[in-house]
């Protein structure tokens, strides 16, 4: 056998190597996502087997170990929209402004400095954010309610939302930053040609075509604040209330879930099923919001594909008409 063809074999092992690696790393990954959802899947079918399905997802009492225990997660379900929100309403504002600057004002220097400070909020450990809310801000807030005469908890929504909202900013931020410098500086320079100003043409031109791109970041930012618990554990309380008051304490599904799974009731009963049960809820919301999110980058990305075949294919017959012209 030749050098040649040894080297040839040597190679194609080489790829048949680096292929079933990356399958079997692909196969891993979809496989890990269908265990965790049936292992949640199997023990939530058991709770709905001794606990009415239609109760739990309307019902307005959730009062596990105690004598006629009841299991409806509305109030937990309003704990968590209402905190969520409260997080969003920061959140976007402060991180797509960031982001527009970054992108569209900032020079070079200034956003190789910003844009690594900013992200460092992403590292802080959610229990330190947790310390703030409980130590710094819900103070704060119990305050300023006093002082324009309302009443407020110091186990409050708002101040578990306002910081929950500050831990999503980098994802906000970073994303929208990234989708907004990919919009091409044809759209700016034919903007600025029209007599728009600098202001006019992200208002008019650069947010529009970056849109899709920012609702998806959004949506991650989202994901991120359902998926959170150290923050209402020690900002929100461990109470399921059924309020729209973002001043009283409330829950969420996720710290409802750590109350089941850690009580001293048996793995079969109600008390603990019910974990899983609002997991699959979870679950399912958060994949939801998850594919929403791809469906939106994808669209994005094809969109602006489309846009700069245009663009070249424009710039190549304007190199051909010049070319004829000078000829």
């Amino acid at each position: 056998m030749s050098t040649f063809e040894s080297r040839k074999k040597s190679r194609e092992l080489n790829e048949k190597l680096i292929k079933f690696a990356l399958i079997s790393a692909a196969a891993i990954s979809i496989l890990t996502t269908f265990g965790i959802l049936f292992s949640i899947l199997f023990e939530a079918i058991e709770f709905f087997k001794l606990r009415s399905f239609w109760y739990f997802i309307t019902g307005t009492t959730w009062s596990p170990g105690v004598i006629g225990s009841q299991f409806g997660a509305l109030p937990i379900f309003a704990g968590t929209f209402v905190i969520t929100v409260i997080a969003l309403g920061v959140a976007i504002p402060i991180g797509l402004g960031s982001a527009i600057y970054m992108s569209e004002y900032a020079g070079p220097k200034v956003r190789d400095y910003l844009k690594p400070i900013l992200e460092i909020l992403a590292g802080i450990p959610t229990v330190v954010y947790g310390f703030f809310a409980a130590i710094t801000v819900a103070p704060l807030v119990v305050k300023t309610a006093e002082f324009i005469g309302l009443e407020a908890t110091f186990n409050s929504a708002l101040a578990s939302g306002i910081v929950m909202g500050i831990m999503i900013i980098p994802v906000i931020s970073s994303l929208s930053d990234d989708v907004i410098r990919s919009v091409p500086d044809s759209q700016r320079k034919a903007a600025f040609a029209l007599g728009m100003t600098h202001g006019e043409t992200i208002k008019n031109i650069v947010l529009p075509s970056a849109m899709p791109g920012i609702i998806s970041a959004s949506l991650l930012g989202l994901s991120k604040a359902l998926g959170e618990t150290m923050i209402v554990v020690m900002a929100a309380g461990l109470r399921p209330n059924l309020s729209w008051n973002p001043l009283e304490d409330m829950t969420t599904v996720t710290v409802t879930i750590v109350n089941s799974l850690v009580g001293d009731f048996e793995f079969n009963s109600p008390e603990t099923l019910s974990a899983f049960a609002l997991g699959l809820i979870l679950f399912i919301v958060t994949l939801i919001l998850n594919m929403i999110s791809l469906s939106l980058i994808r669209k994005f990305k094809e969109k602006y594909k489309v846009n700069t075949l245009w663009l070249e294919e424009k710039n190549k017959n304007k190199t051909i008409i010049h070319f004829m012209i000078q000829h």
